[in-house]
Parts: structure tokens; C-alpha cells; sequence
């Protein structure tokens, strides 16, 4: 279940990706199926842990050579030289920071010219309508703090030297799922609904026709706003 489009990012066999945020490692998966060289970046333990051992038993099945890795840090000191990678990917990560930003700056400083991003946020609809059934929602720690316009974020990617050049939108099926649980209980998954809404998602995520269902709903009712950047210069590039 992929946020980012990896084909409408340009990933291609040998390319380096930063995915800051990476959670367990999807887009790292997807990107080494697709030949790339990853680096997951996140502050989670837990999530790192399902990175490296997915990163590990992708290399090891792979005929191909690939390089791949997960470290623990933050979107606002990354630990690598300017322009590393060829791709970048933050999804769900802004709305949890303060200083957006300053984290997509350091993000465009690691990316090579011409190189292309994908940043994710949640959409404002799905936002007001979780912040309407609960407000533990936000004052959850860790929990979102703002609910972003997607005008705002491209405007900060315009202002750290990358041309912003798409949208998509994500998620569809998983919007009454949040919602599900804002009702019932954010930190109780166990609950009888937020378990049967959960097995029907996995399943969905594996069937063709829920997929094409999906991809209608997303114009629909979407949880998740992807915006893809290329990085032209460093400072504004309006």
C-alpha cells in the first residue's frame, strides 16, 4: 500500500532514494524491487527494525546487486552530504513537525539537481472531519499538529529550490478507518470494528478489483495528498 507512485517518482534500476520517514519500510521495499539503491530514515525503533529485515531478505533474494540500509534520525539533521541521493521521499512525516519548513530545505540540500521528491500530508477534509469526532486525535503525543493546505506545502518546496510538478491522491479505503477509531478509541485497535475494518483493508490491498475501486474513491474522498517536486536550484524557484 504505497503512498508515493515509485514510477511517477522516476525511480530507475542503480538510483540512490532517501525515504525520511520510512516507518517499516514500504517505499524501500518497492524501491529495491524496482532495482534502487534505499536508505530509510526514522525515529522509531520498531519501524526500523521491520526495515532492516525487510531491506535484508529483499538483497538476499535479488540477483542484482543492491545497497540498502536504515538509520535512526530526524528530517532536520540528516547525515549525509549535499546532494546524495536521487530520490526522496517524506510520507506523512509534515504534519507532525513544527518547522515544515526548515525539514524540506534539509530534505532538497540532500537531493541531487534534477532529482526528484515526493512529500505526502494528510488531506484537510479527512483532518477536520478525525478533529471533529475526537480531539485526542491531535493532543494524542506524537500526533498531528496542524492540518495542512496543499497551497502552504508547495509554496515551502517552491522556496527550497524544487519545482513542484504533480498531485495524486492516496488512500481512499483508509479514511473510514481513522475515523472508525477516532470514534471508538485511538489507542485501542483491539475493539471488534477497528479489527474487522483492519482484516477488510489487508485484503483489499491484495485484490485487483478493490484497487480500481480505490483508485476512483481517491478523487472522492482521499486520506492521504502526494505532491511531487523536481529540485532546480537552491532558494526560491517559483
Amino acid at each position: 500500500m504505497l503512498t508515493v507512485n515509485l514510477e511517477r517518482l522516476g525511480i530507475r534500476r542503480g538510483d540512490w532514494l532517501l525515504d525520511a520517514g520510512c516507518g517499516g519500510g514500504r517505499h524501500c521495499f518497492g524501491a529495491l524491487e524496482r532495482g534502487a539503491n534505499v536508505i530509510g530514515l526514522d525515529l522509531d525503533p520498531e519501524g526500523l527494525r521491520l526495515t532492516r529485515a525487510g531491506i535484508e531478505e529483499q538483497r538476499a533474494e535479488s540477483a542484482a546487486e543492491l545497497h540498502g540500509g536504515a538509520l535512526r534520525g530526524d528530517v532536520f539533521r540528516l547525515p549525509f552530504g549535499d546532494s546524495a541521493f536521487d530520490r526522496v521521499i517524506c510520507s506523512e512525516v509534515m504534519e507532525h513537525v513544527h518547522d515544515y519548513g526548515a525539514a524540506v530545505r534539509e530534505l532538497v540540500r540532500v537531493l541531487r539537481r534534477g532529482g526528484t521528491i515526493g512529500i505526502t500530508i494528510p488531506t484537510a477534509p479527512t483532518e477536520h472531519l478525525y478533529l471533529f469526532l475526537s480531539r485526542h486525535y491531535f493532543e494524542s503525543p506524537g500526533g498531528h499538529i496542524r492540518i495542512f493546505r496543499p497551497r502552504d506545502l508547495a509554496l515551502a518546496m517552491s522556496k527550497a529550490g524544487l519545482r513542484v510538478e504533480g498531485v495524486s491522491f492516496a488512500h481512499a479505503l483508509h479514511s473510514p478507518y481513522w475515523a472508525i477509531r477516532s470514534v471508538l478509541g485511538l489507542d485501542d485497535e483491539r475493539l471488534a470494528p477497528t479489527r474487522a475494518y483492519r482484516r477488510f483493508l489487508l485484503r483489499a490491498s491484495q485484490s485487483r478489483a478493490w484497487s480500481r475501486i480505490e483508485q476512483v474513491l481517491d478523487w472522492i474522498c482521499p486520506k492521504s495528498l502526494i505532491l511531487y517536486g523536481r529540485r532546480v536550484a537552491t532558494g526560491s524557484a517559483r
